[in-house]
């Protein structure tokens, strides 16, 4: 069966018209006879609105196409809280959850993911002072969260090696929204900011977590970089982000969504 997957859409900040968008999208999947389509999160900067999407996108495609939602950060800004998003919310939304591709041995098992600051391991900060320069400076410091970031990373990995467990006479494909390599963070001199947005950007626990468990297939999205697949011995990782194209931050190599998104679209066949 093939599979497609893409995240950090960011309709709203990329200015997108997301009914027009929407038909655009379910027509080409139907057209390259896509089975499940995976959205590893960043649609809209409101929950509510990325749910809507991914509903609506599931009525097009019909029964052809089933279509999975995880959340990234940016989804979880607005209308939503901590606790509906550890719930099930809806079929589509696949965090903690699985599904069996029909006729085959693979699995597709989802988490939203979070960060522990380990990506930032060439800054000499605590936990406390990484913590309170999120608060000071980053997005998600509007994320409603009863726990420290390294809780809830606590959290991300029980519950993804739980699912790992269960998983065991499986292919393994995994979908997160946060990093999950090293070679995906940039490194650079400035400890006062940039390596510091380092410390929001995934897990090198969960990476050590993967390693051990070695799913075949690893999607992920969150950093914008446009990374090639990235093959280890224990599986081939893809990030298939597509970004932010406005008059501050141009990350595309095209000039228009659509196009952009086809071209990081990863389409593959499950067998």
């Amino acid at each position: 069966m093939k599979i497609a997957a893409t995240s950090d859409n960011h309709f709203d900040v990329n200015k997108i018209d997301e009914n027009q968008m929407a038909q655009k999208q379910a027509e080409y999947l139907l057209k390259q006879h896509v089975g499940v389509y995976l959205i590893a999160g960043d649609l809209f900067n409101k929950f509510n609105r990325s749910m809507q999407y991914v509903e609506k996108l599931q009525e097009l495609v019909g029964e052809h196409t089933k279509v999975f939602f995880i959340a990234g950060n940016h989804d979880m800004l607005n209308d939503i809280d901590y606790n509906q998003l550890e719930s099930n919310l809806s079929p589509l939304y696949l965090h903690n959850q699985f599904y069996d591709v029909p006729g085959t041995k693979w699995r597709i098992i989802g988490n939203n993911g979070w960060y522990d600051y380990t990506f930032a391991d060439n800054v000499d900060k605590t936990t406390e002072q990484f913590w309170r320069w999120k608060k000071s400076f980053w997005i998600d410091t509007g994320i409603e969260q009863p726990m420290s970031d390294i809780e809830r990373m606590n959290i991300v990995l029980k519950q993804t090696e739980q699912q790992m467990q269960q998983a065991s006479r499986r292919k393994v494909l995994f979908m997160t929204h946060f990093a999950v390599r090293h070679e995906y963070i940039h490194y650079s001199e400035d400890a006062r900011f940039w390596n510091m947005i380092n410390g929001m950007a995934g897990s090198r626990r969960m990476e050590k977590l993967l390693e051990t468990y070695q799913p075949e297939l690893v999607i992920s999205g969150h950093l914008h970089h446009h990374f090639k697949p990235l093959a280890k011995s224990n599986g081939i990782y893809y990030n298939n982000s597509v970004g932010y194209h406005n008059n501050r931050i141009n990350e595309w190599s095209s000039d228009d969504f659509f196009t952009e998104w086809t071209q990081r679209l990863l389409i593959t066949d499950l067998k």
